[in-house]
């Protein structure tokens, strides 16, 4: 096994899809067969927008493309998506990240391995670009973020720094560490504001109310990218996660189970529109795989069997 980048544009003409799918050609076949079951980097060439190294996912396998005669799919592992909590800089110092992209001189060779969509990764090279990207002291920092100076952190966040950090596949298979990843990057795309109400609550220490819902869950082959999330207010994910509320098949219209939840609970705490709140970015809106998923599997199922929080 060998980690990889793998070239990613937003726009591409390919069936890339970051959290599910790579396609690429018979060319780079070699190569990406070597990564699975290992993780790759995901790259966005200088052509393609300012990002530079973005996300990691681990690749499952790959198969050839339906139907196209010389291109193949990596398919990512379920639930291994993760985008970086900071895009990491192809160039630190002047100089690249990856050695094979350097000239005799140190700086960033021009084509070449520059132009290689799919490229092998040294595992220090990776260790590098994720620490940059999805830093060990992540919980740590959100646990401070808000917090008033002097405040002690939460048990387990507190102790003093140690020589050496998690290591870096522990860190990108922590279901703790992904949830915090997951909450900071879907609170963020939304501007702090809940994608149903409209409101950016904050408590007394500036902390927002919002919280970051996964549209279709991990347990049920869900990923932790963000067009997988929804912020929402604490009792708006809880009606959402029960089916009282989704989104209807246009990807904006609030559906409500009006059986179930009574008129005045909608009027207060959904926008007047009845629309969601669309994210900051398009390439965060929610994905209508996502969405249909939890129409048909979530949505109008949940039988009453104790108190709602509405009373």
């Amino acid at each position: 096994m060998v980690k990889l980048v793998l070239l990613h544009k937003a726009a591409s003409i390919y069936d890339d899809v970051p959290e599910r799918v790579y396609d690429f050609p018979r060319s780079y076949l070699k190569a990406a067969t070597e990564g699975i079951g290992d993780w790759a980097v995901y790259y966005e060439p200088v052509k393609a927008g300012p990002r530079g190294y973005f996300a990691v996912a681990r690749i499952g396998r790959i198969v050839p493309k339906p139907g196209v005669e010389g291109r193949f799919l990596a398919e990512m592992a379920p639930g291994s998506f993760l985008r970086f909590d900071r895009p990491v800089p192809r160039l630190l110092d002047g100089r690249p990240l990856e050695r094979a992209l350097a000239d005799a001189t140190g700086a960033l060779a021009r084509g070449g391995a520059v132009q290689l969509a799919v490229r092998r990764l040294p595992e220090a090279e990776f260790a590098r670009i994720v620490d940059l990207g999805l830093p060990d002291t992540l919980e740590a920092d959100e646990a401070r973020r808000y917090s008033p100076p002097g405040l002690p952190l939460p048990p387990g966040l507190a102790e003093p720094v140690v020589p050496f950090a998690r290591p870096v596949i522990e860190r990108l298979t922590s279901r703790p560490f992904r949830d915090v990843a997951f909450r900071r990057l879907v609170r963020e795309a939304y501007g702090h504001r809940c994608a149903m109400s409209g409101l950016a609550l904050r408590n007394g220490g500036g902390r927002p109310e919002v919280q970051a819902a996964h549209i279709r869950p991990v347990a049920d082959q869900g990923s932790d990218a963000v067009n997988n999330g929804l912020a929402l207010s604490g009792t708006l994910h809880w009606m959402f996660d029960r089916g009282l509320i989704s989104v209807a098949p246009d990807n904006a219209t609030i559906l409500v189970s009006r059986n179930k939840v009574p008129e005045d609970v909608v009027r207060r705490l959904i926008r007047p529109e009845g629309r969601l709140l669309p994210p900051v970015s398009p390439h965060d809106a929610p994905h209508p795989d996502n969405l249909r998923w939890h129409r048909e599997n979530v949505f109008g199922q949940w039988v009453p069997d104790g108190p709602t929080p509405w009373g």
